[in-house]
């Protein structure tokens, strides 16, 4: 499994990103969950947002709930969208997104529990 995270760049405070995580190398099943997070020079990874195929429940990270909105996209079949709107400088980060097929609820906002991720996209916010 490949995932290709894209979409990332330098935006001004207020305004608004899309990401984008496409899979290669399989199909998505039932059961797969496709997770975003960020890391920030110095600090823990993060999580931001996930996704249930299947079900397109979704999770958000207390951060970025409201602002933040993860999509399955419709237009490609393993591709799932991150739309980031009101960005503020703090959102500032390299942005993952990973996928895992056996994910229990408990276990989605955990980086450790994610068994494929992406190379990472840069999202700069300025103030």
């Amino acid at each position: 499994v490949q995932l290709q995270a894209s979409g990332g760049g330098l935006v001004q405070a207020g305004g608004s990103l899309r990401l984008s995580c496409e899979a290669s190398g399989r199909t998505f099943s039932t059961s797969t969950t496709i997770g975003w997070f960020r890391q920030a020079p110095g600090k823990e990874r993060e999580f931001v947002a996930a996704i249930r195929w299947a079900s397109r429940h979704t999770y958000y990270g207390d951060s970025v709930k409201g602002r933040f909105s993860i999509s399955r996209d419709n237009a490609q079949q393993q591709s799932v969208n991150l739309q980031m709107n009101s960005l503020k400088p703090e959102d500032t980060a390299v942005y993952y997104c990973a996928l895992d097929d056996r994910l229990i609820l408990s276990s989605i906002r955990e980086a450790g529990e994610y068994d494929y991720w992406g190379q990472g996209t840069q999202v700069t916010v300025s103030s």
